[in-house]
């Protein structure tokens, strides 16, 4: 899996700042520096003034300035079961790698079992791994292999069976039927700040699926370059309260 940036608002916090200050303004803030919008909040310096006024709106739930700032990701190499289930959240806009028209006919079979074309669990190789609602706890060596063994050769049947119908003719949009709910695909969603928090509390959450955990993870340690301040106290204060935000 990798996350990348593929654009993202500029000075997206002075943007959460100028919008909060407006709600509350009598200046009209649309002819005003960030210094002017911010001379009246509490702080030495403007970057103190940012963190004075943006931590006030993320402790008392002012959530709506932070719809403003826009991020785009690409991601690569998650899951149809990951995407499956980012796609749910959605006030966040999605484009999707097409298995009706890109087809995986140069992939070759063995290469699957090293991950190629399809994402392998840590629980198919890892003894020690233990998920959610998982029956029992760590397994010896030999399940362990023999698990690894079942997942893989399952997976490569699927590849030589979705590349013998490709060349019997079958269309790949019919084709991709037997290929496996692990099948990797590349997504490129866009969403604001607030949306961004709220995918984090959802599936980042100790309970959420390992690897849409991990693909968020990434989200944020992008997010906290891009929204630094946001991001911060999103991590300190809020990432493991009870209540989650709303979409």
């Amino acid at each position: 899996m990798e996350v990348t940036l593929l654009e993202a608002t500029e000075d997206p916090e002075d943007l959460v700042c100028k919008a909060a200050r407006n709600d509350y303004s009598a200046e009209f803030v649309g002819g005003q520096s960030i210094e002017a919008t911010m001379e009246t909040v509490e702080g030495d310096t403007l970057e103190e003034k940012k963190e004075t006024l943006i931590g006030h709106l993320l402790d008392h739930g002012h959530f709506g300035p932070f719809e403003h700032p826009q991020i785009t990701f690409a991601i690569e190499g998650v899951s149809r079961s990951c995407m499956a289930q980012i796609t749910r959240h959605r006030h966040v806009s999605f484009d999707v790698q097409s298995m009706r028209y890109v087809s995986f006919d140069d992939v070759d079979p063995a290469d699957v079992r090293d991950g190629e074309m399809v994402v392998v669990p840590p629980s198919a190789t890892d003894p020690e791994w233990v998920g959610r609602n998982q029956k029992q706890g760590a397994v010896d060596e030999a399940d362990v292999e023999r698990r690894a063994e079942i997942f893989r050769d399952t997976i490569e049947d699927a590849v030589e069976s979705y590349q013998e119908l490709l060349d019997l003719g079958m269309p790949p949009e019919d084709a991709r039927f037997v290929l496996p709910i692990g099948t990797k695909v590349n997504i490129v969603m866009s969403m604001n700040a607030r949306m961004l928090m709220h995918v984090a509390d959802m599936r980042a959450a100790a309970d959420a699926q390992w690897e849409i955990r991990e693909m968020t993870e990434e989200l944020l340690d992008i997010a906290g370059e891009w929204c630094p301040i946001t991001f911060d106290h999103y991590e300190r204060e809020m990432k493991n309260r009870k209540n989650r935000l709303a979409p």
